[in-house]
Formats: structure tokens, C-alpha cells, sequence
């Protein structure tokens, strides 16, 4: 029924929001256009305005967002950007961001988590990857939105995707995976290192992955393991409600994964609202418009099958199967030790609240089939999870080493 309730609210809220955005707009025109600046001037009516926004912007949405990068400086010039559809299939399409110019680049596959977010939550991992690396990105897919007659979406679809797409990219390629999805590429490399697949990427990159969450166990870690898996399927687990493609699949919802991220984080959250609130009132937009930016895309969510759910919960946060050497793959257990000729980079944030510091360099221990040149690790200093890899510090500290990393897997 949490489902069906939350819709429910969802509608009846929906014309209140429209109402308060449409008087808000007559509002705004009426102060820059009829009433002058004895409008702008009454405190009363700018708070009346700000707090009409705030009403019209507390809400979810469902839809993708845009990545929105339509240009990217390459060398001295201005190229344009193209997002392009290369494979499209039920769960996810693998997007690539082409780019007209005549050099060939490295081609990177970029593995977005399925937390919650759209894969555009990575808008600025991938802009700056973009003027130095070809690259693409898994586009997950809302499960809400996926038919039932596609089937089921667990944990070995996800590693298959993986593997799927890194074979469309080719032979050559290199992969970066960001936070969840460090386990299933860790995964993909072995199963391909094992049967010698040609798309075997040169190099990976793992940043702030949860690989061995047995180390230094954050809140995240401690709840997953607090709790039964009866406890999660009874209590997390929902029925898509009719009105939508996929009525009647299990899905773990995205409105509650975003409402528990928040819930770690509620003071900053709470004084993140009330500045823009404040901002708003005072019409420093520019400030305003940096808040929104971001809240428009935290708040954009997706939903999980539940199968990839459940799976992931049981096998990476109860089960520890990767670090104990018992993940399996379509039934068979991955040998970590082939992966022999993929050159790895673990990145973590000193302050990761979400994937604590030791969690991903396991995964250096994990290759022990890798020689010591083959191996690189990086903790990057005063940031938290999402400064790993987006903001000054990812585009400054972090992606130099990564760049540094692909390129010396080229040779």
C-alpha cells in the first residue's frame, strides 16, 4: 500500500502545486511589470513569493532529467556534444556522448549506481571526462516504467549489462564505476578475465564503492545488517500501482531510498531549504539558482526491482560474498585472481559518510592476480562521498590520477 499512498498524496498535491507556480508567475509579472519597484520593495510580498516556490517545488519527479552538456572544450576549441543511444534494453541504454572531432580518445564506460538517482546525478563526472575520454554511460531505466512481460532485474542482470555494454564498446575499452556499482565491475572484469574476452577492459577505476563494508561500517552498512531480509522485503519492498507501464513489479522505491539519504543528512538538508527560502525572498537569484540546480536533480528518482534490491542487499552489505571470495555469477563462483592484465585505481573520500575509508581499496587485496605496477590507490583528502567524484576536488586532485590511470593502461 506505500505505494498506492504516496501516489495518491502525489495527485492530490499536483493541481495545489500548480496553482501556487501559476500565481507565483502572476505575481512575479505584476511586480516586473505593472507595480514597478514599490513591489520589489515590500518584504511581505517577496517572502509571499518565496515561500509559493518552496510550496511548488516540494515534490519528486520521476522523469529523467537532462544531462544538458550541448558543448565541451576540447584542445582550443568549442565541440559540440551529442547524446546518442547505442543499445537500448528493458532495464537500461547504454548512452554515449558523442563528440565531432577526428583524434580517437579513450573509450570509457562510466557505471552509474541504481540507488535511487538517474545516471545524471554523474552530469559532472562526466563533463569532465568528457574533453579528454570518449565516453559513455549506463542509463538505467525507472523499473516503474519497465512492462512486466521484460522479466526480472537482479544482481547478475546488472553485472551482464555491464559486460554487454563494455562488449559494444570494444575491445580496448576501460571502465569507472561510481559508489554501488564498484562490486558488479570488479565482477564483470573477473567473468570476462576468466574467459578471455576481448572487451576485457584495460583498466578500471573504483571510486567509493562499497567492496568490503565489513571495514569501518558506516550508518548505511549497520542498518543494512540490523535488519532481516524478511524485514526488508515486508517493510521497503512495493507493488507498482496501475497508471503506469510497469503496474504490478516489485520495486523498492525511489522516493523512499532519496527519503533515507536525506534522513542521514537532515540538518544540512533542512539549512540547505532555508537558505534557498531566504535567497529566494531576497532575490539573489544567482545563489537561488545553484540550490535548485541540485535539488532538481536529488530529487529526481528512480525506482529498483526489487530483485537487484534484495540481492544487493543480501550479497554485498549481509553476506560480504565479494570480499569472502563467494560471489558467483550465473551460478559459478568468479576467481578474482584472473583478472591479471586490467589496471586498477581505488579512490575514496576521507569523510565518506556512505562508503567509509577502507571499503574500496579492499578491492586491491581482492585482485591478487594484479602485479604491484598494476595497482594504484587514492584517498582523497577533506571530501565526503559525493566530492569523490564531482566538484573542485574530483576536477582538480581526483580526475588527473584517473586520466593518468587510462592513459598508462593504454600503452
Amino acid at each position: 500500500m506505500i505505494y498506492a499512498a504516496y501516489q495518491a498524496q502525489a495527485d492530490l498535491l499536483d493541481p495545489l502545486r500548480s496553482a501556487a507556480r501559476m500565481s507565483r508567475r502572476m505575481m512575479n509579472t505584476a511586480w516586473g511589470a505593472n507595480w514597478g519597484a514599490g513591489f520589489g520593495q515590500n518584504a511581505l510580498l517577496r517572502n509571499v513569493s518565496a515561500a509559493l516556490e518552496m510550496f511548488e517545488r516540494a515534490s519528486l519527479s520521476h522523469a529523467r532529467p537532462a544531462f544538458g552538456i550541448g558543448t565541451v572544450e576540447v584542445g582550443n576549441r568549442e565541440v559540440e556534444v551529442t547524446e546518442e543511444v547505442v543499445a537500448r534494453l528493458p532495464f537500461g541504454s547504454l548512452l554515449r556522448f558523442r563528440k565531432d572531432i577526428d583524434q580517437p580518445q579513450p573509450r570509457i564506460l562510466v557505471v552509474a549506481p541504481l540507488s535511487g538517482h538517474f545516471a545524471t546525478l554523474l552530469h559532472g563526472t562526466v563533463k569532465t571526462l568528457l574533453p579528454e575520454n570518449d565516453v559513455y554511460i549506463t542509463d538505467w531505466h525507472n523499473a516503474r516504467d519497465v512492462p512486466l512481460s521484460e522479466g526480472t532485474f537482479g544482481f547478475d542482470d546488472y553485472v551482464e549489462h555491464v559486460i554487454r555494454f563494455l562488449e559494444i564498446i570494444g575491445p580496448g575499452g576501460h571502465a569507472l564505476a561510481v559508489c554501488q556499482p564498484c562490486v558488479q565491475v570488479l565482477a564483470a572484469t573477473a567473468v570476462m578475465a576468466q574467459e578471455d574476452n576481448p572487451a576485457t577492459p584495460h583498466s578500471i577505476t573504483l571510486m567509493a564503492g562499497p567492496v568490503d563494508t565489513r571495514i569501518n561500517p558506516t550508518k548505511v552498512n549497520e542498518l543494512a545488517t540490523s535488519k532481516s531480509m524478511d524485514w526488508f522485503e515486508k517493510n521497503l519492498i512495493a507493488t507498482v500501482p496501475p497508471g503506469f507501464p510497469g503496474v504490478g513489479r516489485r520495486v523498492y522505491p525511489g522516493f523512499v531510498q532519496v527519503g533515507a539519504f536525506m534522513a542521514m543528512n537532515l540538518d544540512r538538508h533542512v539549512k540547505a531549504h532555508v537558505e534557498l527560502f531566504e535567497n529566494l525572498a531576497m532575490g539573489e537569484h544567482a545563489k537561488a539558482d545553484t540550490a535548485k540546480n541540485f535539488y532538481d536533480e536529488y530529487f529526481a528518482v528512480l525506482d529498483l526491482a526489487a530483485e537487484f534490491y534484495l540481492e544487493t542487499i543480501r550479497k554485498v552489505f549481509q553476506e560480504h560474498d565479494l570480499p569472502r571470495g563467494e560471489l558467483t555469477y550465473r551460478g559459478e563462483k568468479i576467481d578474482f585472481r584472473a583478472i591479471r592484465r586490467t589496471s586498477l585505481l581505488t579512490v575514496e573520500g576521507e569523510r565518506d559518510d556512505i562508503c567509509a575509508v577502507g571499503q574500496t581499496v579492499a578491492a586491491q587485496d581482492i585482485c591478487s592476480g594484479l602485479r604491484p605496477h598494476r595497482k594504484r590507490h587514492h584517498m582523497q583528502a577533506g571530501v565526503g562521498h559525493y566530492g569523490v567524484f564531482s566538484g573542485r576536488r574530483w576536477q582538480g586532485q581526483v580526475y588527473p590520477l584517473v586520466r593518468n590511470h587510462i592513459l598508462a593502461a593504454e600503452d
